[in-house]
Protein backbone atom coordinates (compact mmCIF):
# COMPACT_ATOMS: atom_id res chain seq x y z
CA UNK A 1 0.00 0.00 0.00
CA UNK A 2 1.25 3.60 -1.23
CA UNK A 3 1.69 6.40 1.37
CA UNK A 4 0.53 9.46 0.28
CA UNK A 5 3.13 12.13 0.13
CA UNK A 6 2.26 15.07 2.27
CA UNK A 7 1.53 18.00 -0.35
CA UNK A 8 0.64 20.77 1.69
CA UNK A 9 3.42 20.32 4.85
CA UNK A 10 2.15 23.33 6.50
CA UNK A 11 -1.77 23.43 5.71
CA UNK A 12 -3.49 25.75 8.03
CA UNK A 13 -0.58 27.68 9.33
CA UNK A 14 -1.25 31.01 9.93
CA UNK A 15 1.37 33.45 11.08
CA UNK A 16 1.18 35.92 13.31
CA UNK A 17 4.66 37.66 13.63
CA UNK A 18 5.64 40.71 12.12
CA UNK A 19 7.26 40.43 9.04
CA UNK A 20 11.24 40.74 9.61
CA UNK A 21 13.51 42.00 6.89
CA UNK A 22 16.24 42.49 6.47
CA UNK A 23 18.44 45.55 7.32
CA UNK A 24 20.69 45.26 4.36
CA UNK A 25 20.34 46.94 0.97
CA UNK A 26 20.40 43.09 -0.45
CA UNK A 27 16.83 43.01 1.25
CA UNK A 28 14.98 44.34 -2.63
CA UNK A 29 17.28 41.95 -4.20
CA UNK A 30 15.94 39.26 -2.84
CA UNK A 31 12.33 40.09 -3.20
CA UNK A 32 12.56 40.91 -7.00
CA UNK A 33 14.40 37.32 -7.28
CA UNK A 34 11.67 35.64 -5.45
CA UNK A 35 9.14 37.16 -7.28
CA UNK A 36 11.33 35.87 -10.59
CA UNK A 37 10.63 32.09 -8.96
CA UNK A 38 6.60 32.95 -8.81
CA UNK A 39 6.68 34.56 -12.09
CA UNK A 40 8.85 31.32 -13.94
CA UNK A 41 6.67 29.11 -11.96
CA UNK A 42 3.54 30.43 -13.42
CA UNK A 43 4.92 30.95 -17.03
CA UNK A 44 4.62 26.87 -17.01
CA UNK A 45 7.98 26.62 -18.95
CA UNK A 46 10.66 24.97 -16.57
CA UNK A 47 13.25 26.52 -18.45
CA UNK A 48 13.11 30.02 -16.59
CA UNK A 49 11.93 28.09 -13.30
CA UNK A 50 15.59 25.97 -13.17
CA UNK A 51 17.53 29.00 -13.86
CA UNK A 52 15.49 31.10 -11.11
CA UNK A 53 16.23 28.36 -8.92
CA UNK A 54 19.64 27.50 -9.80
CA UNK A 55 20.83 28.16 -6.40
CA UNK A 56 17.94 25.01 -4.89
CA UNK A 57 18.75 22.70 -7.24
CA UNK A 58 17.65 20.17 -4.38
CA UNK A 59 14.44 21.63 -4.17
CA UNK A 60 14.02 21.23 -8.23
CA UNK A 61 12.25 18.20 -8.55
CA UNK A 62 9.77 19.04 -6.27
CA UNK A 63 8.73 22.56 -7.87
CA UNK A 64 9.32 21.25 -11.11
CA UNK A 65 6.80 18.72 -10.42
CA UNK A 66 4.46 20.83 -8.70
CA UNK A 67 4.74 23.63 -11.90
CA UNK A 68 3.67 20.54 -14.42
CA UNK A 69 1.16 19.79 -11.81
CA UNK A 70 -0.46 23.34 -12.13
CA UNK A 71 -0.05 23.52 -15.60
CA UNK A 72 -2.37 20.13 -15.99
CA UNK A 73 -5.04 21.27 -12.96
CA UNK A 74 -5.29 24.14 -15.31
CA UNK A 75 -3.99 26.72 -12.62
CA UNK A 76 -5.37 30.17 -12.69
CA UNK A 77 -3.77 32.86 -10.81
CA UNK A 78 -6.74 34.84 -8.88
CA UNK A 79 -4.89 36.74 -6.72
CA UNK A 80 -1.18 36.81 -5.85
CA UNK A 81 0.24 39.04 -3.18
CA UNK A 82 3.62 40.21 -3.32
CA UNK A 83 6.55 38.55 -1.51
CA UNK A 84 7.70 39.43 1.63
CA UNK A 85 9.97 38.60 4.38
CA UNK A 86 8.75 36.38 7.43
CA UNK A 87 12.11 36.23 8.81
CA UNK A 88 15.09 37.48 7.95
CA UNK A 89 16.12 33.72 6.56
CA UNK A 90 12.46 33.31 4.66
CA UNK A 91 10.23 34.94 1.94
CA UNK A 92 7.09 33.80 1.79
CA UNK A 93 4.95 34.62 -1.35
CA UNK A 94 0.98 33.70 -1.50
CA UNK A 95 -0.89 33.29 -4.45
CA UNK A 96 -4.61 31.62 -4.88
CA UNK A 97 -5.55 30.09 -7.46
CA UNK A 98 -8.30 28.37 -9.09
CA UNK A 99 -7.97 24.93 -11.00
CA UNK A 100 -9.51 21.46 -11.83
CA UNK A 101 -8.65 19.97 -8.90
CA UNK A 102 -11.25 22.23 -6.66
CA UNK A 103 -13.77 22.33 -9.23
CA UNK A 104 -14.04 18.77 -9.67
CA UNK A 105 -14.25 18.89 -5.95
CA UNK A 106 -17.18 20.88 -6.04
CA UNK A 107 -16.02 22.84 -2.86
CA UNK A 108 -16.65 26.35 -3.89
CA UNK A 109 -13.70 27.05 -2.52
CA UNK A 110 -10.18 28.21 -3.65
CA UNK A 111 -6.51 27.41 -2.18
CA UNK A 112 -3.93 29.69 -1.49
CA UNK A 113 -0.94 28.14 -2.19
CA UNK A 114 2.40 29.65 -0.30
CA UNK A 115 5.71 29.39 -1.67
CA UNK A 116 8.19 29.21 1.06
CA UNK A 117 11.70 30.80 -0.18
CA UNK A 118 14.94 29.96 2.41
CA UNK A 119 17.54 32.69 2.26
CA UNK A 120 21.18 32.17 2.97
CA UNK A 121 24.02 34.44 1.87
CA UNK A 122 22.10 36.42 -0.12
CA UNK A 123 20.84 33.85 -1.91
CA UNK A 124 17.55 31.48 -2.38
CA UNK A 125 18.71 27.94 -1.47
CA UNK A 126 15.26 25.85 -0.67
CA UNK A 127 11.83 26.29 -2.02
CA UNK A 128 9.08 24.90 -0.74
CA UNK A 129 5.17 24.99 -0.97
CA UNK A 130 2.43 24.79 1.31
CA UNK A 131 -1.60 24.85 0.96
CA UNK A 132 -4.90 25.14 2.56
CA UNK A 133 -6.44 22.84 0.82
CA UNK A 134 -9.95 22.09 1.86
CA UNK A 135 -10.09 18.80 4.20
CA UNK A 136 -12.15 17.23 1.23
CA UNK A 137 -8.93 17.20 -0.57
CA UNK A 138 -6.96 14.39 1.26
CA UNK A 139 -9.96 12.95 2.00
CA UNK A 140 -10.54 12.31 -1.93
CA UNK A 141 -6.35 11.71 -2.02
CA UNK A 142 -7.00 8.88 0.46
CA UNK A 143 -9.99 7.33 -1.28
CA UNK A 144 -8.13 7.29 -4.67
CA UNK A 145 -5.55 5.23 -3.24
CA UNK A 146 -7.68 3.25 -1.43
CA UNK A 147 -10.00 2.96 -4.69
CA UNK A 148 -7.98 3.81 -7.53
CA UNK A 149 -4.45 2.74 -6.97
CA UNK A 150 -3.51 2.44 -10.29
CA UNK A 151 -3.45 6.22 -10.60
CA UNK A 152 -0.72 6.38 -8.27
CA UNK A 153 1.78 3.18 -9.28
CA UNK A 154 0.75 4.79 -12.91
CA UNK A 155 0.64 8.46 -14.25
CA UNK A 156 1.18 9.53 -10.53
CA UNK A 157 4.45 7.55 -10.16
CA UNK A 158 6.77 9.43 -8.24
CA UNK A 159 4.05 11.93 -6.93
CA UNK A 160 5.91 15.57 -6.12
CA UNK A 161 9.06 13.92 -5.86
CA UNK A 162 10.52 14.04 -9.54
CA UNK A 163 7.70 12.30 -11.30
CA UNK A 164 7.94 12.03 -14.81
CA UNK A 165 4.08 13.08 -15.93
CA UNK A 166 2.65 15.52 -13.19
CA UNK A 167 0.33 17.18 -16.11
CA UNK A 168 -1.08 12.80 -16.88
CA UNK A 169 -1.19 12.69 -12.73
CA UNK A 170 -2.87 15.89 -11.82
CA UNK A 171 -5.47 15.44 -14.91
CA UNK A 172 -6.03 11.49 -13.07
CA UNK A 173 -6.69 12.45 -10.19
CA UNK A 174 -9.00 15.58 -10.87
CA UNK A 175 -11.07 12.54 -13.11
CA UNK A 176 -10.59 10.35 -9.56
CA UNK A 177 -11.86 13.27 -7.85
CA UNK A 178 -15.10 13.32 -9.67
CA UNK A 179 -15.87 9.66 -8.69
CA UNK A 180 -15.38 10.60 -5.36
CA UNK A 181 -17.64 13.76 -5.23
CA UNK A 182 -20.04 11.14 -7.49
CA UNK A 183 -19.77 8.60 -4.52
CA UNK A 184 -20.83 10.60 -1.97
Amino acid sequence: MHKLPVIALLIGVASFAVPVAPADASADQTLAAAERIIDAFYAFDPHPLREAMADAAASQPQILFYQGWAQGGNYAVLERKPCRFASADEVTCAITVRDDLILALGTGYWVTDTFHLTIADGRIVKVGTSSDDPPDFAAALAWLQREQPAIMTGPCQGFFAGGLTPQDCVRAIVVGFRAYRASK
